[in-house]
């Protein structure tokens, strides 16, 4: 399977394609706008890819997508037709998502509560009012996350929290700024977001990995000598994360500067997953195609799915996992699909997350914007947990 095809079978199974007399409107991957295409013994396309090249390559990824999405049959006459196949379709467990949803405040409260638990307080010494337990400190951080509110407006929160038993006092508003800008809170947040992943621990077998970006308020500035002029551009952090592919839930995080390499991360990310996890297999894209990303999921019992990019050979150059992956994915295409299909749920994660708790960060400071990015998944992963358990029927114990 070439790059075309690739992209063919991704735009007939994420994107709408419309059957318009004889002719199929094909959506752009790339631009707000379709493609006419007719089929027939004369394929047309009226992309630029096939007006180009239409003679050398037959057919563009938009003539692949329909000869996927509809597949060719014969009629009683001979005549070849195009059938439309239908996507299997999973109805979503409506009672389960209602009483998450309607209780996921309270749900959430009480699960953050009792992760904190298992956070270790330093001994206070000295006089005067000992300062607000950590465990609260991380309680009240990632509830002002949650929320999305203000620091103003979350001080209500805070008043319920304490009402509730949750914190020991309520905060000055201000405070829980200062708060996120510990550094002491950034190992802890991301032990919590490794713990709160351990409920689903014997549901997840299967895992992606990916990375995305959470835009700051801090620009970045510096001369450009060919254009004499100054140039700014607004600086931004990236997530590396590993999720469980059947509920989303993060396994863990690795969070660096825009400009880094994601597959330089993907040890750490797999090492970490497998401390408390089966992993059978591992779907990432091109950019963490390696012959060492393959023998090290390899040497913990699972299979990586990763696709080869087109100037990839089967030399080994010492790894045997490359050679077999290199015939398994040029001689099984639809086999290698089946899997790789499920790397789309690492998007579908961040989604999620930015959705819900937004994808950009209100902190100043780097150290407050890393705690800040961390809340977000630790937060996402409580919310994963408490639909499970309405799901699932899962009981957890942090």
């Amino acid at each position: 399977m070439n790059n075309r095809e690739m992209k063919g079978r991704e735009i007939a199974n994420h994107l709408k394609i419309v059957h318009k007399g004889e002719c199929y409107l094909v959506p752009s991957q790339s631009a707000e706008k379709t493609y006419t295409v007719r089929m027939g013994k004369q394929l047309y396309c009226n992309c630029p890819d096939f007006a180009q090249r239409g003679d050398v390559i037959g057919k563009c990824k938009h003539i692949l997508a329909v000869e996927i999405k509809f597949s060719k049959q014969s009629d009683e006459f001979g005549n070849t037709v195009l059938m439309k196949t239908t996507s299997i379709t999973y109805p979503q467990d409506w009672e389960a998502y209602d009483k998450s949803q309607t209780n996921e405040k309270d749900m959430f409260m009480r699960l953050l509560n009792d992760l904190g638990e298992s956070i270790v307080e330093p001994i206070h010494d000295g006089a005067g009012r000992p300062s607000l337990p950590l465990r609260d400190v991380v309680f009240v951080s990632a509830m002002k996350v949650y929320t999305t509110f203000s620091l103003r407006r979350f001080v209500s929160d805070m008043r319920t929290a304490k009402e509730k038993g949750y914190i020991m006092w309520t905060p000055h508003y201000s405070r829980v700024a200062r708060y996120m800008k510990s550094p002491e809170l950034t190992p802890i947040l991301q032990n919590l977001i490794k713990v709160s992943s351990l409920p689903l621990s014997k549901v997840e077998t299967s895992f992606a990995v990916d990375s995305s970006g959470f835009s700051t308020s801090v620009f970045s500035r510096w001369f450009n000598f060919k254009y004499g002029r100054n140039e700014q551009e607004r600086t931004w952090l990236k997530a590396n994360i590993m999720i469980g592919t059947k509920t989303n839930v993060v396994t863990a995080v690795k969070l660096t500067e825009c400009n880094s390499a994601d597959t330089l991360h993907f040890p750490e990310l797999v090492n970490q997953t497998a401390d408390d996890f089966h992993i059978e297999e591992v779907l990432a894209d091109k950019g963490y195609l390696s012959r060492d990303n393959f023998d090290l999921v390899d040497s913990i019992g699972g299979i990586a799915y990763i696709p080869f990019k087109r100037n990839a050979t089967k030399k080994p150059l010492g790894s045997a996992v490359w050679k077999k992956m290199f015939h398994y994915f040029m001689l099984n295409q639809e086999e290698f699909m089946s899997h790789y299909h499920k790397r789309s749920n690492v998007e579908a994660t961040f989604s999620m997350v930015k959705r819900k708790f937004g994808g950009s960060v209100r902190s100043k400071t780097e150290t407050a914007q890393i705690n800040e990015v961390l809340l977000k998944f630790l937060c996402h992963n409580i919310c994963v947990v408490i639909q499970e358990m309405n799901e699932l029927g899962i009981e957890v114990r942090f």
